[in-house]
């Protein structure tokens, strides 16, 4: 869970940024958040707002940072009621790994229907910056969607690791 949360906090840190100037920033990330430890997160005050503020290299975003911190109070509630974020976000693909028909050849659009449905529903639980798009690319990211072009080495360990479901693409 806690590479979910990692993760997901990336996404919603990117949100209108380069995915390069992130990765380039990663560490940084990783010391204002104490690891990505959701735990401790949750329990940031505005202490830790005005520190990870005057962090050099940081996005200085005041509105992402309490994003994080506020999904970080979320993030528990979803694993109190699923018993790990991993089951709930498998849990709309019932643990398959979703391969679209088409995109393999590279024709990947931005959301569909399921990250449609997941981030109406990580809304609800209370998340932020969790627009459709940023689901997405977390779907791709934690191999919910697998999006590899067949050449790419992930593609084929996707395929191995979790049963494959095709999926047309106008259908979820």
């Amino acid at each position: 869970d806690q590479k979910q949360f990692e993760f997901l906090m990336m996404e919603v840190m990117q949100c209108g940024l380069n995915w390069n100037m992130m990765i380039q920033k990663r560490e940084i990330f990783r010391t204002c958040f104490d690891n990505f430890d959701f735990d401790k997160v949750a329990e940031y005050g505005e202490d830790d707002i005005q520190r990870i503020l005057n962090t050099d290299g940081m996005i200085r975003s005041r509105r992402k940072i309490e994003a994080v911190i506020h999904n970080a109070r979320c993030f528990q509630k979803i694993r109190g009621k699923f018993g790990s974020f991993s089951e709930y976000i498998w849990s709309f693909t019932k643990g398959k790994t979703y391969l679209y028909n088409g995109h393999q050849r590279g024709e990947i659009p931005a959301r569909n229907g399921l990250s449609d449905k997941v981030s109406g529903d990580l809304k609800k639980r209370g998340m932020k910056y969790m627009g459709s798009v940023t689901v997405y690319s977390h779907l791709q990211a934690c191999g919910i969607i697998n999006d590899h072009v067949e050449s790419c080495f992930r593609y084929a360990e996707l395929l191995e690791i979790s049963g494959a479901v095709h999926r047309r693409r106008d259908k979820e």
